[in-house]
C-alpha cells in the first residue's frame, strides 16, 4: 500500500503544534515560574499557544508570574511564531550552504504566502536580515526610555523584549514591573515608546512580500505588485480612519482624562494601530466607550496583511470584499483595482475566509456565553482577539474556565496557521473536473 505523502500545509500545521508542545513542557518546569513550582498544564499550554501564535492573551501577568527563564522561553516562542518556523529553518540552512530542495521551498512559499516558489530562499534571507535590523533598531530606540528608568542591564532586556514582541505583533509585555496587567498604560505619555512600538507593529504587519517590493523598487510605488499596493492603501486607510474615529469617540471622556491634546492624539493613533494585531494598549480598555470597543473589534477582525506577523482576515481580504460589493453595485462584470482584474478564485477565497471567521466567532461566543454566563460584549471582544491573534482583552481571560480556555487556544491556533490552511491540511485533494454542469439562476438577497 502506497504511503500518502504529507502536504506542505499539513507539515506547517503540525510544526506549529510541535513548537507549542515543546513550549508547554518548558513552561511547566519549576524553573519557569517565579515561585519555582510547576505551572499547571492548562496555564502553560494557553501561554505557549498565545506566544507561538503571537496573540498576547495571558492567564497570568508575564513579569510577576514567569521567571527570567520562563520569559526567555516566551521570547523564543514569539520570535518563532512571528517569523515562522519554516523561515527560520531555511534561513539556517542557507548559512550552512546546504542545498534546499523543492519540498522545503514549497513549505516556505506556503508559510509566507509567496506567489511563486522562485525566489523564496532569497526572501527568507530578506526576512531574517530585515527582522534583525527592525528589532535591533526598535530595541535601541526603546532603550532611551527604559535604561534611564531601570538601569543598563534591565533596561536593555526590557527594550529587546518589547521590540521583539511589537515587531512580531505578539503584545506580550513586562510592564507588570510597574503595575500587573497594565500593558503600556504607564508609558502612555511617552511619544518615544508609543511611536516606536506602533512603527514596529506596522512594519511587521504589512507582510514580507511588501518588504521585497519596497527593497527592490524603493519609492517607485507604481511598479509595486498589486498585492503591495492594496496592502499599503488598506493599511493607510485603517490607521488614519481608526485614529480619527478613536479620537472622536474618546474626546472628553474619562479614558482621556489628564492628557493634553498631543497625548490624546498619540493614544488614539496607538489604539488604532495595536488591534492589527499587536495586543498592547496605552488606555484602559474597560474605560473606553462602547463605540470605541466596537471599532477595535472591527480593526481586530481585519488584522494585518498576508505573509506577515499579523492575524485577522487580512487587509487584502477586506479590500477584495468591499470592491466586490462596489462592483455589484455598479453592475460591472469584473472586480478591478489599480488597473488590474481580480480573478474569481481569489474572490471565492475571500468570501470563504469571511464566512469561516464569522462562523467561528459566532459559535465560540455562544458557547462561552452559555458556559461562563459573561456578557456578549466581553466574550465577543475576547473571541475576536483570540482568533485574529491580537491579545487585547476586557479582563476576562484569567476568569473563564477550562472549556473556554480550550476554545480560545484552538481559535489562536487557527488564527495563526490560517483557517483555509487548516481545512486544506486535513482534507483530501479533489481533482478538478473539466466538464461543467448546466447553469441555472437562483434568487439571492
Amino acid at each position: 500500500m502506497k504511503k500518502r505523502k504529507w502536504t506542505t500545509t499539513k507539515v506547517i500545521a503540525v510544526g506549529y503544534v510541535l513548537v507549542i508542545a515543546i513550549g508547554t513542557i518548558l513552561l511547566m518546569l519549576p524553573i519557569s515560574g517565579r515561585s519555582h513550582e510547576p505551572t499547571p498544564f492548562m496555564d502553560a499550554w494557553f501561554t505557549a499557544t498565545s506566544a507561538t501564535c503571537v496573540t498576547g492573551l495571558v492567564t497570568h501577568d508575564t513579569y510577576t508570574y514567569w521567571s527570567s527563564f520562563g520569559q526567555g522561553v516566551l521570547l523564543v516562542l514569539i520570535q518563532i511564531g512571528g517569523m515562522g518556523f519554516m523561515t527560520i529553518a531555511i534561513s539556517a540552512l542557507t548559512f550552512t550552504r546546504k542545498k534546499i530542495g523543492l519540498s522545503q521551498r514549497l513549505m516556505m512559499q506556503e508559510s509566507v504566502a509567496a506567489p511563486q516558489v522562485a525566489g523564496v530562499v532569497r526572501m527568507s534571507r530578506l526576512i531574517l536580515v530585515g527582522t534583525v535590523l527592525c528589532e535591533g533598531l526598535g530595541a535601541v530606540l526603546l532603550s532611551f526610555y527604559y535604561v534611564p528608568r531601570l538601569g543598563l542591564g534591565k533596561g536593555i532586556y526590557f527594550s529587546v523584549f518589547h521590540s521583539v514582541s511589537a515587531f512580531c505583533n505578539a503584545g506580550i509585555d513586562l510592564m507588570g514591573y510597574y503595575e500587573p496587567s497594565s500593558s503600556l498604560i504607564t508609558a502612555s505619555d511617552s511619544y518615544l515608546v508609543g511611536i516606536t512600538i506602533a512603527a514596529l507593529i506596522l512594519v511587521g504587519g504589512i507582510g514580507f512580500l511588501v518588504w521585497e517590493d519596497i527593497k527592490h523598487w524603493k519609492w517607485h510605488i507604481s511598479r509595486y505588485r498589486l498585492h503591495s499596493k492594496v496592502v499599503l492603501t488598506s493599511a493607510l486607510f485603517l490607521v488614519v480612519g481608526g485614529t480619527l474615529l478613536m479620537f472622536l469617540f474618546e474626546y472628553g471622556k474619562p479614558s482621556m482624562e489628564g492628557k493634553n491634546l498631543g497625548e490624546q492624539i498619540l493614544c488614539s493613533f496607538f489604539q488604532a494601530v495595536t488591534p492589527r494585531t499587536a495586543g498592547f494598549n496605552t488606555m484602559d480598555l474597560n474605560q473606553l466607550t462602547d463605540s470605541s470597543q466596537m471599532l477595535m473589534v472591527c480593526l481586530m477582525f481585519v488584522g494585518g496583511s498576508p505573509g506577515s506577523t499579523a492575524g485577522g482576515i487580512k487587509t487584502t481580504t477586506m479590500a477584495i470584499l468591499l470592491l466586490t460589493i462596489w462592483t455589484e453595485f455598479k453592475k460591472r462584470k469584473d472586480v478591478e483595482m489599480f488597473k488590474r482584474r481580480v480573478e474569481g478564485e481569489v474572490i471565492r477565497h475571500a468570501v470563504c475566509i469571511l464566512m469561516l471567521y464569522g462562523s467561528l466567532i459566532l459559535i465560540s461566543s455562544m458557547v462561552i456565553c452559555a458556559v461562563e454566563g459573561i456578557g456578549a460584549k466581553e466574550v465577543i471582544f475576547e473571541v475576536v482577539s483570540a482568533l485574529c491573534t491580537v491579545g487585547l482583552s476586557l479582563g476576562i481571560t484569567p476568569e473563564v474556565g477550562t472549556l473556554s480556555h480550550i476554545i480560545l487556544i484552538l481559535l489562536m491556533f487557527i488564527g495563526r496557521v490560517g483557517g483555509i490552511t487548516i481545512l486544506i491540511a486535513f482534507s483530501n485533494r479533489i481533482s478538478s473536473i473539466p466538464s461543467k454542469l448546466p447553469a441555472e439562476k437562483i434568487a439571492v438577497g
